[in-house]
C-alpha cells in the first residue's frame, strides 16, 4: 500500500544537488499527497539555477518509481529567490541584507585541517586594521574555536530585551561564537534543523551594527550549514582556503562547486601551510609546491595569499593574540595577511 509516510521515507532518499544531505531533512517538501496509487509532492526551495530543481525532479522520480505499483507522479515546484544584491539605492545598506553590513564574506574549506578558522580570524582582524569595521561570524557550531583564538573564551555576549544577541569585542572586532555559549568540554550535539536555527540566529539576530564586512567562518565540507547561510544572506563573495597537497585540493573544488549552485562568487583562493621557512631563509614546501596558484587557475579566480606554515602562529592562536595582531613589518606571517586583506578589499569594495 502506496502511503504518505512511505513516500517520505522515498524522498529523504533523495539529495539537494552538490550536497550529501536530503531534500526532506532541509525542509524543502512541503507536501505529500497520495490518491490511491497516484503521488503529489509540492517542493519550495530559493535558487537561480535551473539545474537545481532539474536535479531534485529527476531525483524524485527515481525515487518513487522503485516503488512497486506506483501510479502518476506529480510533482510541484514553488520556487522562490534567494537573497540577491542590492544595486542602486544607498550603499550604506549594503547588499548583503543584514541591517547595516556592507559585505558578507565566506570564508570556507573543503576539508577541516586546512587552518580556516585561523584564516577567518587573522583576515577579520588584517582588515580592521586597515580602518574597516569587521565582524566574524563562528558558524562551525560542532567545532567553535573562534573563542579561543580570540582569547575571549571567558566572554558570554549578552542579551537585549528583544533577544537580540550583543557579540563580543576582542582586537578591535565583533565576534560571535557558540564558544562564547558553551564551556570548553562541551559538545554541540543538535540535529540539522537546530544547527540551521543557531545558524540563522547568529546571522539575523545579533547586533552587528554598523560593519563593513561580516566574515562568516563556514564549517568545513558542503552541508546544510553552508546552504542555510546562502539561502539566509546574500553571500558577496567567498573565499576558499586550502593546504598545497592534491589531497586537499580535491575538496577545494567541491566547495568552489558548492558555492557555483548556490550563486555566490569565488573571490579567489588563499593557499595556507604554503611553505616552511628555517632561520637561514630556505623555503621547505612540506605539503607540495604551488598548487594553491595551479588550483586558482583552474577555476579562473585570483590566488588571493599564500600563509606559511610558522610554529609562532600557532602558538599566538592558542594563547588568543591572532598573528594578525603583531606589527606587519617584523612578522611575515603577519604580513601575508596583510597583504590577503588588501587583496580582497580590492576585489569586494
Amino acid at each position: 500500500m502506496i502511503t504518505e509516510e512511505l513516500i517520505r521515507e522515498k524522498l529523504s532518499e533523495v539529495a539537494y544537488p552538490g550536497f550529501t544531505r536530503d531534500i526532506v531533512s532541509f525542509g524543502l517538501v512541503k507536501e505529500v499527497a497520495v490518491s490511491g496509487a497516484d503521488v503529489a509532492v509540492q517542493i519550495r526551495l530559493a535558487t537561480r539555477d535551473p539545474n537545481i530543481p532539474r536535479g531534485i525532479h529527476e531525483g524524485i522520480e527515481a525515487a518513487l518509481n522503485s516503488i512497486g505499483g506506483i501510479g502518476k507522479i506529480s510533482i510541484d515546484f514553488d520556487i522562490q529567490n534567494p537573497p540577491e544584491p542590492v544595486t542602486g539605492g544607498d550603499p550604506s545598506l549594503g547588499q548583503s541584507s543584514i541591517p547595516g553590513v556592507k559585505k558578507i564574506i565566506a570564508v570556507a574549506s573543503g576539508k577541516g585541517g586546512v587552518g580556516k578558522s585561523t584564516v577567518s580570524t587573522n583576515l577579520a582582524i588584517a582588515l580592521s586594521k586597515t580602518g574597516a569595521k569587521v565582524g566574524l561570524c563562528d558558524c562551525d557550531l560542532y567545532g567553535p574555536s573562534i573563542a579561543l583564538m580570540l582569547g575571549a573564551v571567558d566572554e558570554q555576549p549578552m542579551a537585549t530585551e528583544q533577544n537580540e544577541i550583543i557579540p563580543i569585542e576582542a582586537h578591535g572586532i565583533k565576534a560571535i561564537s557558540m564558544g562564547f555559549l558553551l564551556g570548553d568540554d562541551s559538545p554541540v550535539i543538535v540535529r540539522g534543523p537546530l544547527a540551521t536555527r543557531y545558524t540563522q540566529q547568529f546571522l539575523r539576530q545579533c547586533l552587528w551594527g554598523e560593519l563593513d564586512y561580516l566574515i562568516l567562518d563556514l564549517p568545513p565540507g558542503t552541508g546544510d550549514i553552508q546552504l542555510t547561510v546562502s539561502q539566509t544572506v546574500a553571500v558577496d563573495a567567498a573565499v576558499i582556503v586550502t593546504t598545497p597537497q592534491e589531497v586537499a585540493l580535491i575538496d577545494a573544488r567541491k566547495a568552489a562547486s558548492m558555492f557555483a549552485k548556490v550563486n555566490v562568487p569565488i573571490a579567489g583562493i588563499v593557499e595556507n601551510m604554503a611553505w616552511f621557512q628555517c632561520d637561514m631563509g630556505k623555503r621547505y614546501y612540506i605539503f607540495g609546491e604551488g598548487g594553491g596558484s595551479k588550483e586558482a587557475d583552474r577555476l579562473g579566480v585570483p590566488l588571493l595569499g599564500q600563509i606559511p606554515l610558522d610554529p609562532p602562529t600557532r602558538k599566538h592562536a592558542d594563547e588568543g593574540q591572532p598573528v594578525a595582531t603583531l606589527d606587519a613589518s617584523d612578522n611575515s606571517v603577519s604580513a601575508a595577511f596583510a597583504d590577503l586583506a588588501s587583496s580582497l578589499s580590492k576585489l569586494v569594495g
